[in-house]
């Protein structure tokens, strides 16, 4: 805990265990259970549990009929130093309150369980340790491209291999694809017009996507077995729909996709974990855990304040009062363990039961830190992050300060989350794990880390109005999905437009089941998801190499060519590049259909700096804007 322990628990060897050691053994942190033999001995400072420390204790834990159920010292102690302290600094002494250090244990852990006992001893005596943090999870920061068999997504495979970048490629007919791509690729089977098929489990591990998946569009009269005629693009042969609709593919596909990798990609604005935000809200279960688990009398609470937050909104509230009697001195609330039954996968049957904070564990890998909105009062305060569904376990920890009065945002990077177990950093432990987060804690102590003390440390009463607690993506943000449209996709319907003049697709938009209202349907899912995105609209496609110069434009107005090896580079720039985010193009290459492009391979043209191209890019703009007055039907 935060500081000692200084009750005596003791325990006789018959099976009429006092409801004290049964309590202190089930709540594991409160005891050394590592060693073979804790029961009847004094806890001293080595043994304290920092992990105790968040959850709310409803009205009663604070207040019996009205009144306060003990006196806290009326004075107040000054600014403390932040030098290393020898010695516990104690408060006068004060009656302990055992009820309400039974009530949060059993507000956490709920009523003693004889098999949760055993089980635990048998865990003890295993040899495992609260000490042992939960090993990081093997997770690689995946590039998941879909449509990976065809013209565009074998390419965009190829050249991220060659960068050494861990690739995943969804595709629909596995054969097909270890033909194609190599025995050794990476495969999620599934299709994206059929949701069943993408099961968010498959795409653990995704931060980023590459959509090349577009419907397929061949002659009339058929084609040649490698798609000969299919390669010179829609220019050369009459065309037609064939396999699944451009609504199923381009429109239901993409908002199938999106759901599947928005978890794992994550948004532009931040993941909400606690708090009340516009018109969405997240609750937690908070309880209490403060000093009276090791013989304090600090006493808190949190609950919901409906108008208390900025401008009259709902807000968090963590309130109480903090006293260094008995050697205490913290206060917290930690979200509360759910119990959760498990079952054996084939039967189905539930075969025992497991704690966790939230619904399921938070996979936070996308993002680079929590941000918590508050209001302050000048003090510093602790957030706790738990990885482990263990109660006495690792807790990655950050200090920060508030400025009184003031509502704020804080944000603490994950890289800044130190390991620390029972108020002390464990310098051995693995770096913080957000793929797996579990629990919260929040914390007002006069205990900083390692025997240092919180310089703003003042005694009595507090509150920290806390109205959101958000993972968040840092500056500058960069394209988590990138997705190959069309150049054309606003001209069917754009009024004034002379289709005689236009491409082929535009010109057969209806015939062809209306392909490019679908694709600008699937754009706008794209631009309305919350996901960092980059969408490249193409014009026609070729077989030729990349190396032209290029015209990058926007509004949807150019017509030509571009191979589609050039725009597998253009896209896996992208995903690099901040000036490429939020962004809506078009590209094709100076050289016009009638001249063919080659290249040297003896003097191959230089690589290109797809960024002097980004950087020429506007937000905002789609080639929407001329379709305002006059609406696409359908």
């Amino acid at each position: 805990m935060e500081s000692c322990f200084s009750t005596t628990i003791s325990s006789s060897s018959s099976s009429s265990s006092s409801p004290f050691s049964i309590f202190s053994i089930q709540a594991t942190p409160l005891p050394n259970l590592a060693s073979s033999s804790n029961v009847g001995r004094k806890f001293s400072k080595s043994c304290m549990h920092p992990q105790l420390l968040s959850c709310q204790l409803p009205k009663p834990f604070l207040q019996l009929n009205g009144r306060p159920k003990y006196r806290l010292h009326q004075r107040r102690s000054a600014y403390l130093s932040s030098a290393t302290y020898k010695e516990p600094i104690s408060g006068e002494k004060q009656g302990w309150d055992l009820g309400r250090f039974f009530k949060t244990l059993y507000f956490f852990n709920g009523p003693p369980s004889p098999a949760k006992i055993v089980e635990f001893i048998i865990e003890k005596l295993s040899g495992s340790s609260p000490e042992e943090s939960e090993k990081k999870m093997g997770t690689s920061d995946y590039v998941l491209v879909v449509g990976a068999t065809g013209g565009v997504g074998r390419r965009v495979v190829n050249n991220l291999r060659k960068k050494g970048l861990p690739v995943k490629a969804l595709v629909r007919n596995e054969e097909k694809a270890r033909k194609m791509l190599g025995p050794d690729i990476e495969l999620i089977v599934g299709d994206i017009t059929k949701e069943s098929t993408l099961v968010a489990q498959y795409f653990k591990g995704v931060k980023k996507v590459i959509n090349a998946a577009s419907v397929i569009i061949g002659p009339k009269e058929g084609d040649t077995p490698d798609r000969a005629k299919y390669s010179q693009g829609v220019k050369f042969f009459e065309p037609e729909i064939k396999g699944d609709s451009p609504e199923m593919v381009e429109y239901i596909g993409m908002k199938n996709l999106i759901n599947a990798v928005r978890e794992s990609v994550g948004l532009r604005t931040g993941k909400l974990l606690f708090g009340f935000e516009d018109q969405h809200s997240k609750e937690l279960d908070w309880g209490a855990l403060d000093d009276v688990v090791m013989g304090g009398v600090s006493e808190s609470t949190f609950q919901i304040d409906r108008t208390g937050g900025e401008g009259g909104k709902p807000t968090g509230l963590f309130k109480g009062i903090v006293s260094t009697a008995n050697n205490g001195g913290f206060t917290s609330i930690r979200t509360k363990l759910t119990l959760v039954p498990f079952s054996y996968e084939k039967s189905k049957k539930v075969i025992g039961f497991y704690f966790q904070n939230f619904s399921s564990p938070v996979d936070l890998s996308a993002y680079d830190g929590f941000e918590l909105h508050l209001k302050g009062d000048g003090r510093r305060y602790k957030l706790i992050v738990r990885t482990s569904t263990d109660w006495d376990t690792v807790g990655y920890t950050a200090s920060f300060d508030t400025i009184g009065g003031q509502w704020q945002s804080i944000r603490l990077p994950f890289s800044s989350l130190r390991p620390v177990f029972r108020a002390r950093t464990v310098s051995d432990a693995p770096s913080f794990n957000p793929s797996n987060v579990v629990s919260f804690q929040l914390m007002f102590s006069k205990f900083e880390y390692d025997g240092k003390l919180n310089p703003t440390f003042v005694e009595g009463p507090f509150e920290l109005p806390l109205s959101t607690i958000k993972a968040y993506i840092k500056d500058p943000i960069i394209p988590r999905f990138v997705h190959v449209s069309s150049a054309g996709v606003t001209r069917p319907d754009r009024p004034g437009i002379d289709l005689s003049k236009q491409p082929p697709a535009v010109r057969l938009n209806k015939e062809l089941d209306f392909v490019l209202t679908f694709k600008l349907k699937g754009e706008d899912l794209i631009r309305e998801s919350g996901i960092p995105y980059t969408i490249v609209r193409s014009c026609a496609l070729t077989e030729e190499p990349a190396g032209a110069d290029l015209v990058f434009d926007q509004g949807d107005n150019i017509t030509g060519k571009i191979s589609r090896e050039e725009i597998a580079l253009i896209c896996i720039a992208a995903l690099e590049s901040p000036y490429a985010c939020d962004k809506t193009f078009e590209v094709k290459s100076v050289v016009p259909f009638s001249e063919p492009f080659t290249v040297d391979p003896e003097n191959p043209p230089p690589e290109k700096d797809y960024n002097i191209y980004f950087q020429t890019l506007k937000d905002g703009i789609t080639g929407k804007e001329s379709l305002e007055q006059s609406a696409i039907a359908v």
